[in-house]
């Protein structure tokens, strides 16, 4: 059965759309609570936006459309994300049936994305940007190695599309078609596709695209930068200089490693000695994939050694990285050996990983008290909103994070949800407010939900001033019973002002 699967794209494709459809299933299934990344998405979905601070719109945008149409649900919330992943699994069997020639092979290579661990299991469990980032990579790879093959206007304008959507997705998408440009240049064949005046409609394509994030860009520098640069050297940040330098580079080394440790180790016990042997094995387009990922890698090194940046996370590596389990099956055909036996004993390894997947999904909340750390997805929001609205119900909600605001959202879909001086429209002003309006907050720890002095002050500053301080406490969702979330509150009147 497995090897029917296998036998071409579309039939892997099936395959891999049952799996998302099971995925979908898993998360409605699950408690109604919302991650970090999930609430963000539920909140930014009341706004269009050209920017909504340290992440680039792309993603915003597609669940404001849908949102806008459907209104906010747990529903919308994990389909568009599923349909993404799907689509990224797709166009990268698509790019690896344009260098592999072998549809088999390249099904088996599309499947084979699910052993990297910032595809299989962390895009699953809560990540939104990085999705339409690897989306735009399995894009961009489909268009350049088609380009390269037998370039057509078509396969420019993908190569457009593609830088378009990746730099509206994640700055670090930026990484990869530069590293793509710099591959070619050796190729004297491949160096005349730079010259190629089907280049031109590509570039204004993703101009287009990426002008409305563009012309915000500039105004708005610092808020869309600090948070990225400030997690690359917040942690246990060494010495300015050589010790700082180092601690970068060993991230960066443990980052690769813990990036591509997985899928290399699979592939060498399936196809064993002949791995080993494969290694060796090169081809023009398996020395441009090299220089590709080489270029982008010393990349991460320039902003390590200028911008001091000593922790360098593994989903970063995104648009570096990706094309290896592609290169590492390029090697293993152009090797020239019986690839049967290995591919037999690879073939099972990806059901048993989508098995897997699922379990830790559904482990990691049901499972919660026998681990001993709750997730976010535990806390008890529905109970919150049930206790809160028993009475009344907001006119308004004012909210200290974005993780509190979106859950606020998704329970109350109907009552606008606003955090002091974001900059979006669209929803009554606080002063404005014609009824209750429940501010509602959480604290730094679980079970201490003190107000923070900043949320505190930007309430002020927008003319609000809380009478009483409420503190509502329940027991974490799946829990022992021993372990509760706290969360604080207070009702006030619209139009304080």
């Amino acid at each position: 059965m497995l090897e029917r699967i296998t036998r071409s794209i579309p039939s892997a494709s099936i395959f891999l759309a049952a799996y998302f459809l099971l995925n979908i299933a898993l998360r409605i299934a699950l408690p109604h609570t919302l991650d970090l990344d999930e609430a963000e998405q539920s909140f930014y979905s009341q706004y269009l936006l050209a920017g909504y601070g340290p992440q680039p719109p792309f993603y915003n945008w597609i669940q404001y459309a849908i949102v806008s149409v459907t209104g906010i649900s747990m529903w919308v919330l994990s389909v568009p994300k599923n349909i993404i992943l799907f689509g990224c699994y797709v166009f990268y069997g698509l790019a690896a049936r344009e260098v592999l020639k072998n549809r088999s092979l390249a099904a088996v290579a599309m499947l084979s994305l699910i052993t990297l661990p910032q595809v299989g299991l962390m895009a699953q469990r809560e990540l939104t940007h990085t999705v339409a980032l690897l989306f735009a990579t399995s894009l961009f790879l489909f268009g350049f190695f088609r380009t390269l093959r037998q370039p057509t206007i078509t396969s420019f304008l993908v190569i457009g599309i593609a830088t378009g959507i990746g730099l509206i997705s994640k700055y670090n998408f930026a990484i990869l078609p530069a590293s793509a440009l710099i591959a070619v240049l050796p190729d004297r064949e491949w160096r005349s596709r730079l010259i190629d005046w089907r280049l031109l409609p590509a570039i204004v394509v993703a101009i287009l695209i990426v002008l409305p994030h563009a012309l915000w860009l500039p105004d708005n520098l610092l808020s869309a930068s600090a948070p990225t640069l400030e997690r690359m050297t917040a942690e246990h940040v060494a010495p300015a200089g050589i010790p700082r330098i180092g601690q970068g580079l060993l991230s960066l080394i443990i980052a690769v490693l813990g990036f591509v440790a997985l899928p290399i180790v699979l592939l060498a016990a399936a196809f064993r000695r002949d791995f080993f042997r494969a290694l060796s094995s090169s081809s023009p387009i398996i020395r441009v994939i090299e220089r590709m990922m080489l270029v982008s890698l010393l990349a991460f090194v320039g902003v390590i050694l200028v911008a001091g940046a000593s922790d360098i996370h593994e989903r970063w590596l995104d648009p570096c990285l990706l094309v290896l389990p592609i290169y590492l099956f390029l090697k293993l055909k152009t090797a020239d050996v019986d690839l049967s036996a290995g591919l037999a004993r690879f073939r099972p390894v990806v059901p048993m990983f989508m098995v897997i997947i699922l379990s830790i999904l559904l482990f990691r909340i049901i499972g919660i008290q026998y681990i001993g750390t709750y997730t976010r997805t535990n806390v008890p929001f529905a109970g919150y909103v049930a206790e809160l609205t028993a009475t009344r119900k907001p006119v308004l909600i004012v909210a200290g994070t974005k993780f509190v605001a979106g859950n606020m959202r998704l329970q109350l879909p109907d009552v606008p949800v606003v955090i002091p001086f974001f900059p979006g429209s669209g929803v009554p002003e606080y002063a404005t407010a014609k009824g209750p309006v429940l501010v509602i907050w959480r604290g730094e720890t679980a079970d201490d939900p003190t107000i923070s002095p900043g949320f505190a002050n930007d309430l002020v500053r927008s003319g609000i001033h809380l009478q009483e301080l409420n503190t509502l406490t329940l027991p974490y969702l799946f829990g022992d019973g021993k372990h509760s979330f706290s969360i604080g509150y207070s009702w006030v009147e619209g139009g304080a002002k």
